[in-house]
């Protein structure tokens, strides 16, 4: 069932919508809990510009090496930027990620595996 294009009427979003839609997309796929995550939307002449504030996982040393900080921050940046797009229709000009740290990625029981990195 699809609703006719010309009803009258108009659907708004608010921005702390937006800002929860960035987060959980964010979390996801970054791996890190929302919570953690800052999330600043701003008008950038008509398109959204969203501001990502967040630290990331880091494998501890003993597992198989990744990629740095800066390569996974600029590689899932763009993903968060598309599935934002997808999700709410909305046209964003930019998505800028600000590591605030890193956290040890867990192991399988949930205790932290390796040591706290500051």
């Amino acid at each position: 069932m699809t609703a006719p294009s010309d009803l009258p009427g108009h659907t708004r979003v608010s921005t702390q919508a937006l800002a929860s839609a960035a987060r959980v997309i964010a979390a996801d796929l970054f791996a890190v809990p929302a919570a953690r995550i800052h999330v600043d939307l701003d008008d950038d002449y008509g398109n959204l510009s969203i501001a990502l504030s967040l630290p990331l996982p880091l494998a501890p040393p003993a597992t198989t090496p990744a990629a740095s900080v800066w390569d996974r921050a600029v590689t899932v940046r763009d993903d968060v930027r598309l599935q934002f797009v997808r999700l709410t229709g909305s046209q964003v000009s930019r998505v800028d990620v600000r590591v605030t740290g890193v956290v040890l990625e867990h192991s399988g029981d949930g205790r932290p595996a390796g040591r706290r990195v500051a």
